[in-house]
């Protein structure tokens, strides 16, 4: 995939650390990626246009991907996913949780409630590059409810037409297996060696 392509997809980095704030947004950046970081879960549903005490407001910054730390004061990571996927504009937005903590009933909590994967700290570069295939998969479900619902006059029922196609895109060249070998969690299966 070209650089050109991948700078479109934004990611909302939200951690209560600012040392890992820095390293996650240096190795986005690396990766092409546009990215804002905030340190709580309530700046980040700010970020997205809703507020915890308030009705969904407009998102003027179009945002393709959440990552963050489960550990944080105040709302955790599984709340803030909780209240992504709540909300019916943002709950097609893939939401990545990452810790320092192997505990794997959070972790299946955490897949259980929508997230796309769940990484274990100190966050990689190879990981990273993991999220492409997650940011599509969002943005292709953002454009088919946007494209291709069409609602029946006759029935008043609203149907699907039509599959989007990015759905069925194989995962990158750059997406290539390393040679080492490191626990992930994914939402498609419970353990993945990489």
């Amino acid at each position: 995939m070209a650089v050109d392509t991948e700078t479109q997809f934004h990611v909302l980095a939200v951690d209560d650390s600012l040392l890992d704030r820095k390293l996650i947004e240096r190795l986005l950046k690396t990766s092409s990626f546009q990215v804002t970081t905030v340190d709580s879960g309530s700046k980040a549903l700010e970020v997205l246009g809703l507020r915890e005490d308030q009705q969904p407001e407009h998102n003027e910054i179009e945002v393709n991907l959440v990552i963050t730390d489960y550990c944080m004061p105040g709302m955790t990571g599984y709340d803030l996913l909780k209240k992504i996927k709540e909300s019916s504009s943002l709950k097609d937005i893939p939401v990545v949780i990452m810790s320092s903590e192997n505990v794997p009933s959070r972790i299946n909590r955490c897949l259980e409630g929508g997230a796309e994967e769940f990484f274990l700290k100190p966050v990689q570069l190879s990981d990273l590059k993991r999220l492409r295939p997650h940011i599509l998969k969002g943005k292709s479900k953002e454009q088919e409810t946007e494209n291709t619902t069409i609602i029946s006059t006759s029935t008043g029922t609203t149907s699907s037409s039509g599959s989007n196609k990015r759905t069925a895109i194989a995962i990158d060249e750059d997406l290539a297996p390393n040679k080492r070998t490191r626990l992930r969690f994914s939402s498609s299966s419970s353990l993945t060696l990489v």
